[in-house]
């Protein structure tokens, strides 16, 4: 991943990083849409991506200029959208070479407001809320045919609402795995795996571990 990245129009496709960062936005403006959910971001907005987060990017033809910034493990923070008032001081700390730059970033960033643009939008919450959300009763409740729900989500999002839910499942359970001490199969059960082997096999798959050895290094 570029520390400097110019993001040029028209579409960056749906693409894993394995590491946690933060994007800076300098200049222009570009939409994305992820396991995070959509945001549209402009200078002085920063996206704050956790590990292992999938995302697509839709780019103007004005195209735009992101300081990219690793965060390490041990700063704990909320994936989404927020802003920086003085996106000149992070950029001076990056120029300086400051190991403090991403725990500086992560104190002036301010959590925007989460505004739903349309149903993909909400579909997209409530599955990252709730992997054991029931896809056809949403669909239903929201008076959308199920042909629409999966072709309208999968252009916005990149990726089917299954899809979508099988990765917040996972990632849910992978955050569990790390932060609680909670046996490995009641975790596979909270989050609606059919059983601790589908979680394990789910976890390496994304993460390229296994949950037993996410557990031992967070001791």
């Amino acid at each position: 991943m570029r520390v400097w990245q110019t993001i040029p129009p028209p579409l960056i496709g749906r693409h894993l990083h394995r590491r946690a960062y933060a994007a800076l936005v300098l200049s222009g403006c570009y939409e994305e849409a992820g396991d995070s959910g959509r945001h549209r971001v402009q200078a002085g907005n920063v996206v704050l991506h956790d590990a292992f987060e999938a995302h697509l990017d839709r780019i103007p033809m004005s195209g735009a200029v992101v300081l990219n910034v690793p965060l390490p493990a041990q700063y704990p923070f909320r994936s989404g959208v927020g802003r920086v008032k003085d996106p000149d001081a992070i950029v001076h700390l990056v120029e300086k070479g400051d190991s403090e730059t991403a725990a500086l970033l992560l104190l002036s960033t301010e959590a925007g407001k989460r505004d739903f643009q349309d149903w993909p939008d909400e579909l997209a919450a409530s599955l990252a809320q709730n992997a054991c959300l029931n896809l056809s009763c949403w669909s239903e409740a929201k008076g959308i045919p199920a042909w629409d729900l999966s072709r309208t989500f999968a252009k916005v999002f990149g990726i089917s609402p299954c899809a979508f839910r099988a990765r917040a499942r996972t990632r849910l359970a992978w955050r569990a795995i790390r932060t609680a001490s909670t046996p490995l199969s009641a975790i596979a059960a909270q989050f609606g795996f059919s059983d601790q082997a589908h979680m394990a096999r789910s976890v390496k798959t994304m993460t390229g571990r296994c949950p037993s050895v996410w557990r031992s290094s967070c001791k």
